[in-house]
């Protein structure tokens, strides 16, 4: 019986509860095994990645110093700073090899300013290859040569040189995973959520740069795709969001003319195609008119169809469209589109034209500013009395004159002109001869 009532003891309550502390450890080893399977995976891929770039620097990027097929500042546009990657991944490499994960990472990451410098100049790496591939036949030849190589297993340069930029989307998704299992009180975890965060804003940079490369490709696209020179598509801050047919219902009952739009992030362009039988310009499309999506109001018009499609409503501060297309899904995929891009463009705007009402300037100047003493208010508002800024300018200069009286002597002649009319201006009526007065007359 006296069991029974006794305290329960932490051994006890365990019995009671089972499985609760194992539940625990059992999640524990779950987390280790993830990370195990996930560091492995690294490894592994590191590796690979280490001699791929070894293939690039030893076979191309050495021996082409070497034998001086290219000049340097060429070598450089193409292989940019892929030595010095390779060397720090070399070290990383040898570190993750141990198990270090952490204190790798840690000296990896202020390194990664070779990654964004590469990223930088991948455009132009691209440009400038297919350049030399092109017109270089002794460079043609020793890239074929190179490749050829059972060690690159049938990739080319091409392939090769986009590899660091894979790799740091990778390095971000393993390091994920690494400290999502890895428990606070571990050593590393520190290290590794500060390598995540550094390799996730590099990751970033590279993932901008794609996205406005692929934006220039479409702007210079859509641009060679018009008629002429007269509309210029290409705009700093302008992106393409997206192009289609739309029939243009005409406001007096005409004939539904389908029209070519392309859509961009400030305006909408729209355009018909070139007579086919155009000696030139029978693929091209001619423009009709360019409309700035600042001030447009997207409206979706219902129950003007009888059985799919239906119609857009966009009002302009001019004129108005009205645009319709039999495909459902289509139209609402232009309805998205539009009312996000003025939605974003009227949000810019407004942020970009909002003032803080503390910087504004007051109409008039206070009491203080403009008076010094008494009586000066009623002689300020008197017909025919000087402002009170004139008046304090000219009353300032009297008071320096009177200190220094040849300071005029170092000013330049139509200030010491500009100035004594100043004075002689807001005088009194009456003014008594002074030496200054004098020298004017």
């Amino acid at each position: 019986m006296s069991e029974q009532l006794s305290t329960p003891t932490p051994m006890s309550i365990h019995l009671k509860q089972p499985g609760g502390r194992d539940a625990l450890e059992e999640q524990r080893a779950c987390w280790e095994r993830k990370r195990r399977r996930a560091g492995r995976e690294l490894v592994e891929t590191e590796q690979r990645y280490n001699e791929q770039l070894e293939l690039v620097t030893t076979y191309f990027v050495e021996i082409l110093k070497a034998k001086g097929t290219l000049r340097q500042d060429i070598r450089v546009a193409i292989f940019s700073s892929i030595k010095s990657i390779h060397a720090v991944n070399q070290s990383l490499l040898s570190h993750l090899e141990d198990g270090k994960f952490g204190p790798g990472f840690e000296e990896f990451c202020p390194h990664l300013h070779h990654y964004t410098a590469y990223a930088d100049n991948m455009e132009n790496a691209v440009k400038v290859l297919q350049v030399q591939v092109s017109k270089n036949k002794a460079f043609a030849r020793f890239k074929r040569l190179q490749e050829s190589r059972s060690e690159f297993r049938g990739l080319t340069l091409e392939e090769l040189l986009p590899l660091p930029l894979q790799r740091i989307h990778q390095y971000k998704h393993f390091l994920r995973d690494m400290t999502e299992n890895t428990t606070p009180d571990r050593p590393e975890f520190q290290q590794l959520a500060r390598a995540v965060k550094a390799v996730s804003g590099v990751s970033q940079h590279i993932q901008d740069r794609a996205h406005s490369h692929h934006n220039q490709l479409h702007m210079l696209r859509v641009q060679k795709t018009l008629k002429g020179r007269k509309t210029k598509v290409l705009a700093p801050g302008r992106w393409y969001i997206r192009e289609g047919w739309l029939s243009v219902v005409a406001p007096k009952g005409e004939e539904v003319k389908p029209k070519m739009f392309f859509l961009f992030s400030d305006v909408l362009l729209m355009t018909k195609p070139c007579h086919p039988l155009h000696p030139t310009n029978s693929d091209k499309f001619e423009c009709q008119s360019l409309y700035p999506l600042g001030e447009c109001i997207v409206d979706k018009v219902f129950g003007h169809t009888r059985s799919q499609g239906g119609l857009i409503s966009l009002t302009f501060e001019r004129e108005k469209l009205l645009l319709m297309s039999s495909d459902q899904e289509d139209i609402n995929d232009w309805y998205r589109s539009l009312s996000s891009a003025t939605r974003q463009l009227k949000s810019r705007s407004a942020v970009v034209h909002k003032k803080d009402p503390l910087t504004r300037r007051p109409l008039r100047p206070t009491e203080e500013a403009s008076c010094s003493g008494n009586g000066e208010t009623a002689a300020a508002s008197a017909p025919g009395a000087p402002s009170g800024r004139k008046r304090n300018l000219g009353e300032g200069e009297e008071r320096e004159h009177a200190a220094h009286p040849d300071s005029q002597l170092s000013l330049p002649k139509s200030q010491a002109v500009s100035s004594k009319r100043i004075r002689l201006a807001e005088s009194p009526q009456e003014p008594q001869p002074t030496a200054s007065s004098c020298t004017i007359l």
